[in-house]
């Protein structure tokens, strides 16, 4: 491994790319890293999900219905990152079936318009996501949303790496296409942090994740021939999703 491959700021690249919070103004010149940064994606999934996982504790300690404090849980996360997954979760709906040719498809996604697809995507999402957790935070805790943040973003690299870019310009393109290593790091870190949080059960939800985002990947290789940046944030919900349905199976 060369010296080079991780950086202290990759952690800063990460964040900046994937969520919100107010961070420091990089130099331009940082942003060339960002193949090699997303190692470090599942920090910004725990950076995301803690303050998530506080609020809920506190709605909890409130005595507030577990489903108020999994509907805060998600109202952070969703503040903290801009909805920038749920965003790419509607425009690859929209795109994906509603456009009949390759070319129509990508346009679709890259208008600012929600239409019908993207709007029953949206629902579907956060119902699932809302009820599943629901359950969840009375059966295992709202400290779950910590491995399922980090995890769903930590399959995000691997199709970065695995399909090419479906348009010459967009975020995707931006940040480039990683090499192996970044990909299996930010895999192995969501697995190390989330083993003492929910045990052996990190590598279930790592492995039905890695499912659901391979199922996205495929479905967009067939339809628009690669990925974009509305396809990898598509791909987080529905990892999120398997991850939730998966520890659901196992704590039920």
């Amino acid at each position: 491994m060369r010296k080079n491959d991780i950086q202290a700021k990759d952690i800063l690249l990460a964040l900046v790319l994937l969520t919100r919070l107010p961070l420091p103004h990089l130099p331009p010149g940082a942003f060339q890293r960002h193949a090699r940064a997303v190692w470090a994606f599942p920090l910004a999934g725990l950076a995301v999900a803690l303050p998530a996982v506080l609020v809920a504790s506190l709605a909890l300690t409130a005595a507030l219905p577990a489903v108020v404090a999994a509907g805060l849980a998600l109202a952070v996360q969703v503040m903290l990152t801009g909805a920038m997954h749920e965003d790419g979760l509607a425009d690859t709906a929209d795109g994906l079936w509603g456009g009949f040719t390759r070319e129509r498809r990508l346009e679709i996604m890259q208008d600012s318009r929600i239409g019908a697809y993207g709007v029953i995507a949206l629902i579907l999402g956060l119902g699932l996501r809302w009820s599943a957790l629901s359950v969840l935070i009375q059966t295992a805790g709202p400290w779950v949303l910590l491995p399922l943040a980090m995890t769903s973003r930590a399959v995000m690299p691997t199709l970065m790496a695995a399909l090419p870019n479906a348009r010459a310009a967009g975020l995707s393109q931006t940040v480039g296409r990683p090499r192996a290593l970044p990909c299996l790091l930010a895999v192995l870190l969501a697995i190390v942090l989330s083993l003492p949080l929910i045990g052996a059960a990190a590598i279930g939800i790592t492995l039905s994740m890695g499912a659901a985002a391979l199922g996205m990947g495929a479905l967009a290789k067939a339809k628009i021939g690669g990925q974009t940046g509305d396809i990898l944030g598509a791909s987080q919900q529905i990892a999120e999703i398997a991850g939730l349905l998966a520890l659901l199976a196992i704590y039920g």
